[in-house]
């Protein structure tokens, strides 16, 4: 196995790792996971640019890599509906959009049929990461005792329900947005993808 590869599946192994450590109710481990989340997130980076500079592309990372980034970040948003900040309606909304999409662009890959990733997509993921690494910081700060008798207010204040509701809320609906723009733009493909799929079978 190629090292973009390994480093793929070394994100997936360092998932579930991350959930039980960001779940435990010692603060050194919470901080610890939040290390964890951090070094996955870096393979995701870093096994992108192997594969794009080496040439290490293979069928197995294509398949495999979009699916561990939607592990991570699922993982994480689930860890904030166990622990009530994040309502589980959105963060389902959020994870049945990204299947579908992601679903649908590994088929078209196996398929040969290239499909083009939206900005709006990319600022998508962008928000997604920004707001995942906000809770997962302020977080965890609440958690350490000498950081939170600093500035309680201030931690209270960035924890807010409603400050996390709506900025969730937003955030679902963007995604929903580009979910259906990515369909429809690419409706025609789609329709070729499926239209190849009867004719094989």
């Amino acid at each position: 196995m190629i090292l973009p590869n390994q480093l793929t599946v070394l994100r997936i192994i360092l998932t579930p790792v991350f959930f039980v450590l960001f779940l435990s109710d010692d603060p050194l481990l919470v901080q610890i996971s939040i290390g964890v989340f951090i070094i996955a997130a870096i393979t995701d980076w870093y096994d992108g640019w192997l594969a794009r500079k080496f040439n290490y592309i293979t069928e197995w990372g294509k398949f495999l890599d979009p699916l561990a980034d939607k592990i991570l970040t699922s993982t994480a948003f689930f860890a904030f509906v166990i622990l009530n900040i994040l309502p589980l309606w959105m963060v389902l909304l959020i994870i049945l959009r990204d299947i579908i999409v992601t679903s649908l662009r590994i088929f078209a890959d196996h398929r040969k049929i290239p499909f083009s990733t939206s900005y709006s997509a990319k600022l998508k993921t962008f928000f997604q990461m920004f707001f995942l690494y906000y809770l997962l910081v302020v977080y965890s700060a609440n958690k350490v005792e000498w950081i939170y008798k600093l500035s309680p207010d201030l931690l209270k204040k960035l924890l807010n329900a409603d400050l996390i509701y709506f900025t969730m809320l937003t955030i679902t609906l963007f995604t929903l947005v580009t979910g259906i723009t990515y369909l429809t733009t690419n409706r025609m493909l789609i329709k070729k993808l499926f239209h190849l799929e009867n004719k094989s079978n």
